[in-house]
């Protein structure tokens, strides 16, 4: 019975802990969206932001998106020999928009973006930064929260959009290189996938990634504690974090492509 008490209290510690690091999240929320109001405050620094973010990443997504574009059509090839080779595009084409680009492309994200964000705000926090905004009456979600977060919505578009080019553009590349097609049989297949609901969906999946990634790291990034390895757990965690919130939002917004298409 000792024993049966002892875990039953350590499932209620774990709940309870929990229940307080979601209530801490809700609220963290609730304050950027109230912070959203005064972006007299915050612009300047989301433009800062968007640029760290979003220029200084691009090359990596874009590595990344031609890598996924090849082994795509290079899959779908080898696989649908039964089938007429212009189904290569299509699929290549679907693959990238609706999964492949937002995703891989938030993931490379949540580790150089998440991770180090985390680890910044982290040191901030183990240092006594953010209390000493606290008491000079600066707003620290205001300064260090919200331009992020903003900056993250906004540059996720057009990083997926250039994610998604790249990988259409190298999976072509690779089906008249290495497969048994034509241009012309690539191209058709392209044109036949109904693709303006699946980039309303990979638009979609970008804010929402973006807003992830930039939140989930602030997030993390406030809860530091314990000095140098504190941030170092800080920014392991980040990471963590990101990417299992990242999958379980894939999830959540998949109905929205039935709900546009």
């Amino acid at each position: 019975m000792t024993s049966v008490s002892a875990g039953v209290r350590a499932l209620g510690q774990r709940g309870l802990k929990a229940t307080r690091y979601f209530g801490s999240a809700g609220v963290m929320a609730c304050a950027t969206v109230y912070a959203l109001a005064r972006p007299r405050e915050w612009r300047r620094e989301a433009f800062v932001q968007a640029k760290a973010i979003g220029i200084d990443s691009l090359p990596l997504v874009l590595f990344v998106g031609a890598l996924s574009g090849s082994i795509l059509a290079q899959q779908a090839g080898y696989q649908f020999t039964d089938l007429p080779m212009w189904i290569v595009g299509q699929a290549v084409i679907a693959g990238m928009l609706t999964e492949l680009a937002p995703l891989l492309s938030a993931i490379i994200m949540a580790g150089r973006v998440g991770a180090g964000i985390g680890a910044e705000l982290g040191t901030m926090k183990v240092t006594d930064q953010i209390d000493a905004l606290r008491t000079l009456g600066r707003d620290p979600i205001v300064e260090l929260v919200v331009p992020r977060v903003v900056a993250g919505a906004v540059v996720m578009l057009p990083i997926v959009i250039f994610a998604n080019l790249i990988g259409v553009l190298s999976g072509w590349f690779t089906s008249i290189a290495l497969l048994p097609m034509t241009t012309a049989e690539y191209v058709r297949g392209v044109q036949s996938y109904n693709y303006e609901p699946a980039v309303i969906f990979t638009l979609i999946k970008a804010v929402c990634f973006g807003i992830t990634i930039t939140f989930t790291g602030c997030f993390v990034g406030f809860s530091a504690e314990g000095g140098a390895a504190g941030v170092g757990r800080t920014a392991r965690n980040t990471v963590v974090a990101i990417i299992v919130a990242l999958m379980v939002l894939d999830v959540v917004l998949a109905p929205i492509y039935k709900a546009v298409s």
